[in-house]
């Protein structure tokens, strides 16, 4: 019986962790776009940055009324904003 090894897989040799590439040292910092729409903050709310949008109203129940800018419909805020804002809803009794 002939065996024939161009049939089997070859085994993948393990490269080790110190030559690996890193991937944290190529990414590259990203720049906003879409600014905060709260009219206090400077920051940026777009996704890659950890930005949200919530509704008009939860935004009046935070920021007041003239406190933010609306966009289609919607409040994009940044993400040190959105964390507010859920400190400011979890005071809330909704049970």
């Amino acid at each position: 019986m002939v065996h024939d090894r161009t049939k089997r897989s070859q085994r993948k040799t393990r490269i080790p962790t110190n030559l690996k590439k890193r991937k944290s040292a190529a990414k590259d910092k990203k720049s906003g776009e879409i600014k905060c729409g709260i009219k206090s903050c400077d920051g940026f709310s777009d996704k890659h940055m950890g930005g949200r949008s919530i509704s008009q109203d939860d935004a009046i129940d935070v920021w007041g009324e003239s406190g933010f800018e609306v966009r289609k419909g919607r409040v994009r805020i940044c993400k040190s904003c959105y964390r507010i804002m859920k400190k400011e809803k979890k005071d809330d009794n909704h049970y």
